[in-house]
C-alpha cells in the first residue's frame, strides 16, 4: 500500500489517500483540542494510543455484528479505512448525566438516566457543531428518515456492546460521540473514532474521569490516563 496526498486534515487525525481504490489511511496525531479547537497542545503518545484503543473497540464491535470502516491497524498511528461519504452529524448518546447535559439541564454529574437519551449536533466548526432535531435534518436534508431510524438503532446497540465491555474492564460508560459514514455500495457504517477523547468513561468503584475531561478541566496529564484504559481493555 503506497501512502498519497492528504485529503482531510483534522483536529485528532488527518486522512491520506492510497494507491488502493476507496482506501484511505488514518493517522492519528499527537495532539489535543478543546473549546472546539480554540485550545490545542501537543501531547507526546496520544496519538498511538488512541489508534490502538479505537482497533481494539471496532475490531470488538465487528465481532458483535456491527459494520464499521476498519480495515486493520497499519502501524503505531495509522489505521487502514474503508473510504465513506461522512453523514455530517455527530450522534450523542448519554447514559449518565455529565458536561453539557448537566450545565443545561442544572443536573448533578452522576445522575443516571432513567434510559439512554441520543442527541444530534451539526457537523460545522465554523457554528460550534449545533444541536438539531430531526425535524431539522431532514429540512436540511443531511441524512433520509431511514438512515436517521437506521443510525439510532445502532447507536442503542453499540450502547448495549460497549456497556458491556467496559463493565468488564471496571469503567462505567458515561456517555460517547458517533459519527456514521456511507460506503460506495450506499451501505451505511460507523466510522470516525471510539477513544477516551470521544467518550466519557469513569472508573466504577472510584469514578475517576479516565477521558478526555482531564484535559477539558485541566485535571492532569493525558496520556497515563489514557493507557490505563488501553491496559484494561487488553486484559
Amino acid at each position: 500500500m503506497k501512502k498519497k496526498e492528504l485529503i482531510y486534515q483534522g483536529k485528532a487525525k488527518n486522512l491520506y489517500a492510497t494507491d488502493r481504490k476507496n482506501v484511505l489511511l488514518a493517522e492519528y496525531l499527537d495532539q489535543a483540542t478543546a473549546l472546539n479547537g480554540k485550545r490545542k497542545d501537543q501531547i507526546v503518545g496520544k496519538g498511538t494510543l488512541n489508534n490502538q484503543i479505537t482497533c481494539l473497540i471496532f475490531d470488538y464491535l465487528a465481532e458483535q455484528g456491527i459494520k464499521t470502516h476498519l480495515i486493520s491497524n497499519y502501524s503505531q498511528t495509522e489505521q487502514l479505512l474503508h473510504k465513506v461519504e461522512i453523514i455530517p452529524l455527530e450522534v450523542v448518546l448519554r447514559n449518565v448525566a455529565a458536561g453539557s447535559f448537566s450545565k443545561k439541564f442544572g443536573l448533578a454529574e452522576g445522575v443516571v438516566l432513567q434510559a439512554p437519551i441520543i442527541e444530534f449536533y451539526y457537523k460545522n466548526d465554523s457554528l460550534d457543531d449545533p444541536f438539531m432535531n430531526e425535524a431539522h435534518i431532514y429540512e436540511f436534508q443531511l441524512a433520509t428518515k431511514s438512515q436517521i431510524e437506521y443510525i439510532k438503532s445502532q447507536t442503542y446497540e453499540i450502547n448495549q456492546k460497549l456497556q458491556q465491555l467496559f463493565e468488564a474492564k471496571g469503567i462505567q460508560l458515561i456517555d460517547f460521540k458517533l459519527e456514521f459514514g456511507l460506503l460506495a455500495d450506499g451501505s451505511l457504517v460507523l466510522a470516525d473514532e471510539i477513544s477516551p477523547d470521544t467518550c466519557r468513561l469513569w472508573d466504577t468503584q472510584t469514578k475517576e474521569k479516565l477521558d478526555k475531561d482531564n484535559y477539558r478541566k485541566q485535571l492532569g496529564d493525558l496520556v497515563p490516563i489514557y493507557q490505563e484504559v488501553l491496559s484494561r481493555l487488553k486484559k
